[in-house]
């Protein structure tokens, strides 16, 4: 298995980093900026910026900030928040970026999926899928930051997703997102068994015991982490010593 991603998430709302509780009821937690400077110093692999307010207005307001991020961070970083067209994905590659996730405008317009990655390369498009357990056991993609449900079935959803073109799967469950009780792995490894690319598991992360478990039970090959990194409840160094002593493969510090 290669080297499992410690990827750092930061929801952006304007010009400040939030974090909330199933997506909502949102605190200002401080300048994305330098929070994402202090995950690149301590050894995150990647960065993940999600503006969450942008599909309420039509677009994204993450190009200065990632722009001014890049200048001082040298890991890949994804954005998502408020992308329609490959125009948007044009202006946030120009402004750093390596990668753009799309949830809303791709379950309206499944076909941006394919125009993305025939322009840019499959790696480069993710698609971010906000999974909500139903009352019958299943799980309904929900868009507009967990505030819209669709009628697709999050599994049949990233099967369609692989075959127009994403080349990672971003999957957040709102169920799980902010609780710090752990991902959701019986969604994740739904989603691992049913597609051959990468699948990012978010929402939940609390503990080092449940990111074995999305590693080891859910087969994720990275995990995304915001509320333990944003307020110090754990250390992306003693992470990955946690994770290195159980024998889970990730990338060593630059420093070690």
């Amino acid at each position: 298995m290669t080297n499992v991603r410690l990827i750092a998430r930061l929801d952006v709302k304007g010009p400040n980093l939030i974090k909330g509780v199933h997506l909502e009821g949102l605190r200002v937690v401080g300048d994305p900026g330098k929070f994402a400077k202090k995950y690149y110093d301590q050894g995150a692999d990647e960065i993940i910026y999600m503006d969450i307010v942008a599909s309420l207005y039509g677009r994204s307001n993450l190009v200065d900030i990632v722009r001014k991020t890049t200048e001082d961070v040298f890991i890949p970083v994804t954005v998502g928040g408020g992308i329609r067209t490959v125009d948007d994905v044009q202006e946030l590659l120009d402004s750093g970026a390596d990668k753009v996730a799309i949830n809303t405008a791709a379950v309206n317009a499944p076909e941006l999926i394919t125009r993305v990655s025939e322009r840019f390369g499959s790696q480069c498009m993710v698609l971010s899928i906000e999974a909500k357990r139903q009352p019958d056991g299943s799980w309904k993609a929900y868009t507009d930051n967990g505030r819209e449900r669709t009628y697709l079935d999050v599994v049949e959803w990233a099967q369609r997703g692989v075959e127009l073109g994403a080349g990672e799967i971003l999957l957040t469950s709102i169920d799980r997102e902010g609780t710090r009780k752990g991902y959701d792995i019986e969604l994740t490894a739904k989603v691992t068994q049913a597609v051959n690319i990468p699948v990012i598991a978010s929402g939940g992360m609390g503990s080092i015991d449940h990111l074995v478990s999305a590693v080891r039970d859910a087969r994720a090959d990275g995990v995304a982490m915001a509320d333990v990194l944003h307020y110090g409840r754990l250390h992306l160094d003693d992470i990955r010593a946690s994770a290195d002593r159980v024998g889970i493969k990730v990338r060593k510090h630059a420093s070690e």
